[in-house]
């Protein structure tokens, strides 16, 4: 495969995670700059293009993944985008609350404390957003 076909997969599988509305809102906040238009080039080959599209996990089952792990480093806005694409794979607010509260034990009250409260703001947006 091409470069360029795994860039146009990696759109696509984002844009299917994101929902085109986000996505769409992404290029012209965040990557309107043309140093992260770069790294958006970079992940949608190597991360949407390559990783998200290999057979073997749903991308129900990915999202979940990133979740855990976005909750279990600390990276509140990357666990934002993450539990976005995961409602839109069919995870409810209270499944996806549940697995933060389960974390809780195996890796640490901080970080999940952390991530309830993106998961509020976040739970929150998409509800005004409809």
């Amino acid at each position: 495969m091409t470069e360029k076909t795994l860039r146009e997969k990696g759109a696509e599988v984002r844009s299917a995670l994101m929902g085109p509305a986000y996505a769409g809102a992404l290029e012209s906040t965040v990557y309107a700059d043309p140093g992260m238009r770069e790294f958006r080039d970079l992940a949608q080959e190597i991360a949407f293009g390559t990783v998200w599209s290999r057979p073997g996990l749903d991308l129900k089952t990915r999202t979940l993944i990133c979740v855990v792990s976005d909750t279990a480093t600390g990276r509140a806005p990357e666990l934002a985008i993450h539990l976005r694409m995961a409602i839109r794979q069919g995870w409810t607010e209270t499944e996806l609350t549940e697995t933060l509260l389960h974390l809780s034990v195996y890796v640490g009250l901080p970080l999940v404390r952390e991530a309830m409260l993106t998961a509020q703001e976040t739970f929150a947006a998409i509800r005004a957003e409809g």
